[in-house]
């Protein structure tokens, strides 16, 4: 979900010669990157969340036409947001794991 609406974004932002859009891409680009490094992935739960939904009111304020791409991104984000709240909820804490690391 992250890689669809990150790939959305930065076409958009190529087409439509906008590079703030375009660097919303690049960071689920990054995000994507980080969660394969295995790193800290609680927290990038937590941030995507709303970094994600921040770009619902910015995209009903930017835009004065939408397409059927437009559509098909913000449904992706719908179930990113819903998806990332339930790992956020469902992943052991970070805390909690170097503890038990540290108990052994």
């Amino acid at each position: 979900m992250a890689a669809i609406t990150g790939v959305l974004h930065v076409y958009a932002g190529v087409v439509e010669g906008r590079a703030p859009v375009a660097l919303v891409g690049v960071g689920y680009a990054g995000s994507i990157a980080l969660f394969s490094l295995d790193y800290r992935r609680r927290l990038l739960y937590l941030i995507g969340i709303p970094y994600t939904a921040v770009q619902f009111p910015l995209w009903i304020v930017a835009k004065s036409e939408y397409g059927a791409i437009d559509y098909v991104d913000k449904a992706v984000q719908v179930v990113l947001i819903l998806t990332l709240i339930y790992l956020y909820l469902n992943a052991p804490s970070e805390s909690a794991g170097n503890a038990a690391t540290a108990a052994d």
